[in-house]
């Protein structure tokens, strides 16, 4: 897995510590996972990336897999989507990167997006993978999302969530040979330990409850100020999850955030860089060249 990236850690401010691998060479490209992934669910796709002649980063993001973050606050900003995008930008720089193009799926989506938002300096193209931005999802919300995303819900909750997938991660993540299988070997194993150890589990819950609070303000704040993305940005969906089936035109909902989206469907079920990789390899390679 990865053959030929270099696996390190990267010590930021704060005592954040991030774990990463980094590979290839050419113009830098970052790859942000979501939950309950580490950086690893990339593995059959940043190699693709770096065979087309790129530079790749993939870090697991702050709490997630072996990377580090700090306890609780009250307002669960510790966990936001500002937080965790300083903490990736911070490694860019340290690795010279000063300016990058950065995908991202489903929770990974939000901090490349807030990265864009907060640093446009520093990207030069945005990938969004499987959303639209916290602030939309949660306007647009009613019975239908929150029967299909009552997690989001759920994970905002004081402990109980923490006490339904402690008693058994497996279960609750649905571990097991099969998903094994699906996942490979080396990815599933790295997603199995991260999902057995609480200050990971307690981490993602911490995801979820800043983003009920803490990264929705920040949506709605550079809503109200009419802050657009300028780089191109590409809007990619698994055609077998339900992102359109809950908000139809998609690049729609993306013109009021971007000046120039584009769309790629992607013949795959949510985990897409699993699923579908040369699929997605290939849509992210065309779409950073440019």
């Amino acid at each position: 897995m990865f053959e030929g990236f270099r696996l390190d850690y990267a010590d930021l401010p704060g005592g954040i510590r991030l774990r990463y691998r980094v590979g290839g060479s050419g113009p830098p490209v970052l790859l942000l996972h979501g939950h309950p992934r580490t950086h690893t669910t990339w593995h059959l796709v940043a190699p693709r990336l770096t065979a087309a002649g790129f530079t790749v980063v993939c870090p697991d993001l702050r709490g997630y897999g072996r990377s580090t973050s700090p306890p609780p606050q009250p307002d669960h900003a510790q966990a936001s989507k500002r937080a965790m995008a300083g903490d990736v930008l911070e490694l860019m720089r340290l690795l010279g990167h000063q300016r990058f193009a950065v995908a991202g799926h489903d929770r990974g989506s939000y901090v490349a997006f807030r990265l864009a938002m907060d640093h446009p300096a520093a990207v030069s193209r945005l990938a969004v993978l499987d959303c639209v931005p916290i602030g939309e999802a949660l306007a647009r919300a009613d019975a239908r999302f929150a029967t299909a995303w009552w997690h989001w819900f759920f994970f905002a909750q004081p402990d109980k969530p923490e006490r339904a997938i402690t008693a058994d991660p497996d279960a609750w993540y649905r571990a097991g040979p099969e998903l094994a299988a699906k996942m490979g070997a080396a990815n599933y194993a790295d997603f199995h330990v991260a999902i057995h150890d609480p200050a990971v589990v307690r981490a993602m819950l911490e995801d979820y409850r800043a983003g009920l609070g803490v990264d929705r303000a920040a949506d709605d704040a550079d809503r109200a100020a009419d802050r657009r993305i300028g780089c191109p940005v590409l809007v990619g969906w698994s055609t077998e999850d339900d992102l359109q089936e809950l908000y139809g035109d998609l690049l729609a909902i993306w013109r009021q955030w971007a000046d120039d989206p584009r769309g790629v469907p992607i013949p795959s079920g949510h985990h897409m860089a699993e699923q579908a990789p040369d699929e997605l390899a290939a849509a992210l390679a065309e779409f950073f060249t440019g």
